[in-house]
């Protein structure tokens, strides 16, 4: 750990930009420095995986929270579209924590970004292991308001649909434009999120976050990518729709600590009446970990209050 001090607050990072808080292509450097070839694939086409991570520092030490289960899920998603399979999670988990130590802040968002780089797709098909561009920045950690936990939050429901026929669907890629529309436009109307639906009119998730409701005292959520043969089967799963639901880090502790607390968790498709029937709701993220949902639009959600199960799992996540 160093022995520089640690910032406590956006306010005195402002006068740190000159810190070695980004990584790029195996260099530290400041952020005014860090850039990227208007070539990269990232910037020409789109291609690209990215993470964003929590990390605390201490006179103990850094903690990058989740960091194995992060990276595997990068590793996963750069094999299957093709990104690449060249990708040692080792060496960008070193990365990661140098990066936080430097940046000196003592709670950190890290956002890790592995783009195309050089890659032509239309020159070089089948090729995965070419170099890809990875760059790694650190920032102080987003400070939420403690009543939106305490009170929980408004959410809208989306226009825009995930279509689970799209390849890159329930992976965490660089086209996140729509999904922040959809957040903009649920922040005009006072929300906190907004909910987004398949192209079949079944839930998936919020735009940055995945869902949960309560119902009769244990959970249900929205079957993500990769778990449809866990939830249907080997045989009957080959002939069904793939999930267009991002598997999240914090949707995957969340269930970790609902078992260890009792609480049933069922992976299935979900309606409009799942969410607006049930009697709490909940959303998750690496950010927020689990965050109150007490309105859908109009509808009161329950008693409009955060219920019991969601207080029970969020103190475990935080705890």
């Amino acid at each position: 750990m160093s022995d520089q001090p640690v910032s406590t607050n956006e306010s005195e990072s402002e006068s740190q930009d000159q810190i070695a808080s980004v990584f790029l292509d195996g260099e530290f450097m400041n952020r005014e420095d860090a850039r990227l070839s208007a070539f990269d694939a990232g910037i020409q086409h789109g291609v690209g995986l990215f993470e964003t991570l929590s990390a605390t520092s201490s006179i103990d030490g850094i903690v990058v929270h989740d960091l194995d289960a992060h990276l595997d899920r990068l590793q996963a998603s750069a094999a299957k579209l093709g990104l690449s399979d060249e990708i040692k999670t080792g060496p960008l988990g070193e990365a990661i924590t140098e990066t936080v130590r430097r940046a000196r802040y003592k709670n950190t968002r890290v956002r890790l970004t592995i783009t195309g780089g050089d890659l032509n797709l239309l020159q070089t098909h089948g090729r995965s292991n070419h170099r890809p561009t990875v760059l790694i920045a650190a920032q102080p950690a987003t400070e939420y308001p403690d009543e939106m936990f305490d009170k929980g939050v408004m959410v809208t429901l989306g226009s825009a649909r995930v279509n689970p026929l799209d390849p890159t669907a329930g992976h965490k890629t660089l086209n996140y434009w729509w999904r922040l529309r959809e957040l903009q436009d649920a922040a005009s109307k006072g929300a906190g999120e907004s909910i987004i639906f398949s192209v079949s009119n079944h839930l998936a998730s919020g735009c940055v976050s995945n869902l949960f409701v309560v119902d009769g005292g244990h959970l249900i959520t929205p079957i993500a990518q990769g778990e449809e043969e866990e939830v249907v089967g080997v045989e009957t799963a080959q002939g069904v729709m793939p999930s267009p639901v991002l598997p999240g880090i914090m949707r995957m502790r969340v269930i970790e600590h609902a078992k260890k607390l009792g609480i049933k968790t069922t992976k299935r498709m979900m309606t409009i009446d799942d969410l607006l029937d049930a009697e709490e709701v909940f959303l998750t993220n690496s950010s927020w970990g689990v965050l109150p949902v007490v309105k859908v639009e109009a509808e009161v959600i329950g008693s409009g209050s955060p219920g019991e199960v969601t207080k029970k799992l969020r103190a475990a996540v935080a705890g």
